[in-house]
């Protein structure tokens, strides 16, 4: 019983070890197949800078009627939406003028009235030839005057009531409050800034040295850090955002170009924040090796070429596709997979 127990037990670890070892040979076999021969190429210089954040459009948001400050409903940073109202301005004359046209048309619906009942009964007498026909065209211009008069004062009054409602000071644009210009209390002109807001739409200014000038051109993308000013590097893609340049400004001031750069997710940064910017400055020729090609022994890089020697290679910058290796290898070179 015993002999038979352990003759099955060494056919099962003879099959087990039998098939780790097919599995081995086939990972080796499928790795020495894979090869990669080098060869130059060109790759993009990227240039470290610092980009502003700007408003694409700065507003004011005016007042369009004089008169003191009674609301003040935004404060800076205050994020508002368009027709949004952000003050009220109040003219305690208006108030006093709308009493007095609503006394006048009392007076003029009066009028028309009386000159109404004077009509009627001209119209009666001329029927019965006891007034002349021209009483009875005084009798119909005094009741069209009457009604002018009304029509007038009525739409004095509603020029009134549009100027009390634009005392109402709404916000021009989406966007945040840059700056209030007044106080609650404030006594105001017409025209008068209260507020001025940085639309919605925010873009990166860059302000390159001039040398750089001849490599940026609109269309051109570019690389965006996360917020905050971190020593970050170009190689930590899964930090980096892309953007695109959209205008790059014809003017040289104090021997720096300016451009501005469109990056999405720009809406909570404050105005002014600066960021992280890569830019392509060139390209140059280089050699670039895939990582899994490349492996470390003794502080040391090495590759392996296809006929089995092990080479000592100096690693550059991480580029896309791979490392940059700056000697040890030359085109033509057959790698395989270490």
């Amino acid at each position: 019983m015993q002999t038979t127990l352990r003759s099955a037990f060494l056919v099962l670890a003879v099959t087990q070890v039998a098939w780790v070892g097919g599995v081995v040979g086939s990972v080796s076999a499928s790795a020495q197949d894979a090869t990669f021969q080098v060869s130059q190429g060109q790759v993009e210089d990227r240039k470290s800078v610092f980009a502003t954040v700007e408003s694409v459009d700065v507003v004011a948001a005016r007042a369009r009627i004089g008169g003191t400050v009674t609301e003040l409903l935004v404060d800076e940073g205050s994020s508002v939406q368009a027709n949004q109202k952000i003050a009220r301005v109040v003219d305690e004359k208006l108030a006093l003028q709308l009493k007095s046209i609503d006394a006048q048309i009392e007076s003029y619906r009066s009028q028309k009235d009386l000159t109404t009942t004077a009509l009627a009964r001209a119209e009666q007498l001329y029927a019965s030839g006891t007034i002349p026909k021209a009483r009875l065209d005084e009798a119909r211009t005094n009741r069209e005057v009457a009604d002018r008069s009304l029509a007038s004062a009525q739409a004095e009054r509603q020029v009134l009531i549009q100027t009390s409602v634009e005392g109402d000071v709404l916000s021009p644009a989406s966007g945040r409050i840059l700056k209030v210009q007044v106080r609650k209390g404030s006594v105001i002109l017409p025209g008068e800034p209260i507020a001025s807001l940085a639309a919605e739409a925010y873009i990166l200014r860059l302000q390159l040295p001039e040398r750089h000038a001849m490599f940026i051109s609109e269309g051109d993308e570019v690389q965006v850090a996360q917020r905050g000013l971190g020593a970050l590097t170009s190689d930590s893609g899964d930090k980096l955002r892309s953007g695109l340049i959209r205008q790059v400004y014809p003017e040289i001031k104090q021997g720096r170009v300016s451009a501005d750069v469109e990056v999405a997710g720009l809406g909570d940064f404050f105005v002014g924040e600066r960021i992280r910017v890569w830019i392509g400055t060139g390209a140059r020729p280089a050699i670039v090796v895939p990582t899994d090609f490349l492996y470390s022994r003794y502080n040391l890089t090495f590759a392996k070429l296809s006929d089995g020697r092990e080479v000592v290679v100096q690693p550059g910058l991480p580029q896309s596709g791979g490392v940059e290796v700056l000697s040890g290898l030359v085109p033509g070179d057959v790698l395989a997979h270490p």
